[in-house]
């Protein structure tokens, strides 16, 4: 998982020009309904191919000009996480020929897309926010944009700060959302850890390579895949990995989702048995459902996952921090087999994406203020009771950026623990909840 740490960006959000332009506007009272597209142009690429545009568009030449479709093209441009302003303006096509003024009733527009580029090269320090290890820290070395193509990549190397230095992870993470032009996105990992799991209690020396796939063969509808080789030298040696499973996906947008469903079923297959090792089958459903009113944003996700078969305790799943559970920090006493996540959220869009810059690197921002209800249930065993649940509130801030997707400060209270708890984590939970095990 990319996990980039940008320095500065902080910092900037105090000093970035308030008056910069919404990253998201139409400019040219030429830009109405109904008028005909007689070109279209692509301005402010310096180092994106075209096409890494062009296949996102909706708009065609000779049809007419829909500010709905606009936003919806926007919403996909800005998905890519390439641009840090996305706008359009038109201009009037002029045929001396057909009028005195050389205007004539039905000429068309040239509509032209405008892009300020997000930075490409990142030589920055890196970070990974885990509940098992806590903050780590380290360095990195990122392009968010290989050779034009919307494909990152990024090798770095992360310590944990308590105990410094004595758990480490080196990484090379690359993905895309396309393959030679396919409609196949895939992400390639390729992790070795060399750590003291504390919360399971084994030494995790693992190497770790990992490729998914998501082949979106209709607009809301992908198949699902991944393999993963994982070899851990203090445990059952090699643990193979093969899944598959489908998603469907009417969210208006992957990022800072505002609107629509995501539901994901997989089934996947983990090791292959023997006196250490495992040998179990994993049922995977993620569901996340979005509905705005004006600036408030109402969230409720559910992850569900159940292991029947054999699973040995390196692969036992924990609740507690920022990326499970807002109401007590993780440790040995909340592990368990299968685990059920459930949240609803509320978030208020204390101000919308937008573009800023600071030492001449570009980027956008946004800021959101955040309450909502946790609910954790962790089992080994049969069906869940009340015993295995539990429950907290919490609340906070989200700074929404590049590549991290947002970062998030935020306090969490469990009645059963009685003390609040302050947490910051990386991306939304629903995504780091996905990948914390690694």
């Amino acid at each position: 998982m990319k996990t980039f740490l940008l320095a500065g960006l902080v910092s900037a959000f105090v000093s970035a020009n308030a008056a910069e332009p919404d990253s998201l506007r139409v400019d040219s009272d030429q830009c109405v309904d109904g008028a005909k597209i007689e070109s279209i142009e692509i301005e402010g690429l310096e180092h994106t191919k075209p096409r890494v545009v062009w296949r996102e568009l909706s708009h065609k030449v000779g049809e007419a000009f829909s500010q709905k479709v606009f936003e919806a093209e926007k919403l996909r441009l800005q998905d890519l996480d390439l641009f840090t302003d996305i706008y359009v303006s038109c201009k009037k096509q002029l045929d001396p020929s057909t009028s005195p003024n050389g205007f004539a009733q039905d000429d068309g527009v040239a509509v032209v897309y405008n892009f300020k580029e997000i930075f490409r090269w990142i030589p920055s320090p890196a970070g990974k926010k885990t509940d098992r290890d806590g903050l780590m820290l380290g360095l990195a070395l990122a392009n968010l944009n290989v050779l034009g193509e919307d494909i990152r990549a990024e090798v770095q190397f992360r310590t944990a700060l308590d105990p410094f230095f004595e758990n480490n992870e080196y990484a090379f993470y690359a993905s895309s959302p396309y393959l030679f032009d396919l409609p196949l996105g895939w992400n390639f990992e390729f992790l070795r850890t060399d750590s003291w799991d504390d919360l399971r209690g084994f030494q995790d020396a693992t190497w770790l390579l990992s490729l998914d796939v998501n082949w979106k063969l209709l607009s809301h509808f992908s198949i699902l895949g991944k393999t993963v080789y994982r070899y851990l030298e203090k445990g059952p040696g090699v643990l193979p990995e093969f899944g598959l499973g489908v998603a469907f996906d009417y969210r208006d947008s992957e990022l800072d989702s505002r609107e629509g469903i995501y539901f994901e079923s997989m089934v996947t297959h983990v090791g292959v048995g023997g006196k250490r090792g495992e040998n179990f089958v994993e049922f995977l459903e993620d569901a996340r459902a979005y509905y705005t009113i004006g600036r408030f944003v109402t969230g409720a996700t559910a992850l569900v996952r159940l292991r029947p078969g054999k699973v040995q305790k390196y692969d036992y799943y924990y609740h507690g921090g920022a990326n499970t559970f807002r109401g007590h920090e993780s440790d040995s006493l909340h592990l368990g087999v299968h685990e059920m996540l459930l949240t609803l959220e509320e978030r208020f869009v204390l101000r919308e994406r937008r573009p800023a810059s600071i030492w001449g690197i570009n980027f956008f921002y946004g800021i959101q203020l955040v309450a909502g209800l946790d609910a954790s249930v962790l089992w080994d065993k049969g069906a869940p009771g009340w015993k295995n649940y539990e429950g907290a509130v919490y609340g906070g801030l989200h700074i929404v950026i590049p590549a991290l997707d947002r970062i998030r400060f935020e306090v969490g209270y469990s009645p059963d623990h009685g003390e609040p708890v302050f947490y910051f984590g990386l991306f939304d939970k629903v995504t780091s909840a996905r990948w914390r095990s690694r």
